[in-house]
This record gives structure tokens, sequence and C-alpha cells, in this order.
């Protein structure tokens, strides 16, 4: 299965994955309208260490505890793809405390979110891989 791989020492930490995100999954066509002056969600996120920068992502799991932690059963596994279900999500948190990259994280929603590669956006590549202009992200098969 393909998933989103992140070479640290290609990451600009520019935040354009961030953006490109946050566009792709806002359901709107115009991408002025829909980050110009909002506070942007995404699905993933840059981290920094000393002078290392990477995004962090759902790493879509094996065997992932944060389906099996998840007591709302919002969280599972289709095709390989760890998804949500934002209706059955109670907002325990559960998920994003056991989860060992921090790639779950609250949303606006009163839910969690966490990437899932733009499977719900119709697109051959997730919004952060396209984006990313230094190709430090990479959805491939490994």
């Amino acid at each position: 299965m393909k998933r989103i791989y992140v070479n640290e020492e290609w990451c600009l930490g520019c935040h354009l994955c961030e953006y490109n995100c946050a566009y792709a999954n806002s359901g709107i066509k115009d991408m002025v309208k829909a980050l110009k002056g909002a506070e942007i969600n995404p699905k993933i996120h840059i981290e920094e260490s000393g002078k290392i920068t990477y995004a962090v992502s759902c790493r879509h799991c094996e065997d992932p505890i944060c389906v099996k932690s998840c007591i709302s059963g919002a969280l599972s596994k289709k095709d390989g793809i760890v998804c949500i279900d934002k209706n059955k999500c109670i907002g325990c948190f559960t998920c994003i405390l056991v989860c060992p990259y921090g790639a779950i994280r609250p949303s606006d929603e009163h839910a969690v979110q966490k990437c899932e590669l733009c499977i719900n956006n119709s697109v051959e590549m997730p919004a952060c891989v396209k984006g990313c202009p230094n190709k430090a992200i990479v959805y491939e098969e490994r």
C-alpha cells in the first residue's frame, strides 16, 4: 500500500503542505477564498527540532493502536487507510494519547482529525505531496 513518507533532509519548513492540506479539505474550489484570513486546521503539521523540520501525518499503521483504543468505533481501517467517522467520535481524545507519532489532533468540529490520504478529495495523490516544492513528502510504496 502506498503511504506518505517524509525526508526531513529536504523539508524546508515552508508549511505549504499544511496550506495545501487545509485547502484540499475545505470543500471550496478557490484557494484564496478558502484560506485568506482563515485560521487553517490541516491534517498534517510541521514540527521543528533544532535545525530539522519535518511533516507529521498519519502512518496508517498495519496494526493501529488508535483504532483499538477508540471507544466509540469512530476510527476504522478500510483498504489499508485509517479513517475517522466524525459522527461517531465523542471527543474523548484517547486516540490522540496513544498515537506514537502525534498524527491525530483535535478538530474544530469537536472530534479528532487525521490524514486520510485525501481519499475524500478525488485526487491521484495527497495534496500535501503534490504541493511540496522540494519533494520532501512523497507518496509511494516501500
